[in-house]
């Protein structure tokens, strides 16, 4: 079952809705929108045209893949991801202040969660590959 966006900012193109753990930024119509969601729909897809993509369509991002973010001097939010192209959001300055203070809560939280899901997955790869006991 889904859980429900700790924060929706609703605009006229497009919603953001901030997750515990995902930034969420949807299309409301258009060619981007089917776009989006052929892509969304189809991980493949979104692993390896996503950096191509994000420039054109919005894809969701785990927090602990972002850095930071930022409200510039124009108000719009800024979400700093190393490696990808910065995400730049249109809000109100309301909007990016509240919604920058909240995923800087959730960031260091989602990154935590991840570094201990990634050092769980280890241990069971460890695990797994010791040698199998000897007949006796």
């Amino acid at each position: 079952m889904e859980k429900k966006p700790i924060l929706t900012i609703d605009k006229p193109h497009f919603v953001v809705k901030l997750h515990e753990e995902l930034l969420e930024v949807d299309l409301k119509e258009g060619a981007r929108k089917e776009l989006e969601d052929a892509i969304e729909a189809r991980p493949i897809l979104r692993e390896s045209l996503g950096l191509l993509f994000q420039t054109i369509v919005p894809l969701d991002v785990a927090l602990s893949a972002i850095e930071s973010a930022k409200v510039d001097n124009k108000g719009r939010l800024k979400v700093v991801i190393p490696l990808r192209k910065d995400i730049l959001l249109p809000l109100e300055f309301e909007e990016s202040t509240r919604l920058a203070e909240k995923m800087n809560e959730l960031i260091p939280l989602a990154k935590q969660k991840e570094a201990e899901r990634t050092k769980r997955l280890q241990e069971l790869e460890k695990r797994s590959r010791t040698s199998p006991r000897e007949p006796k």
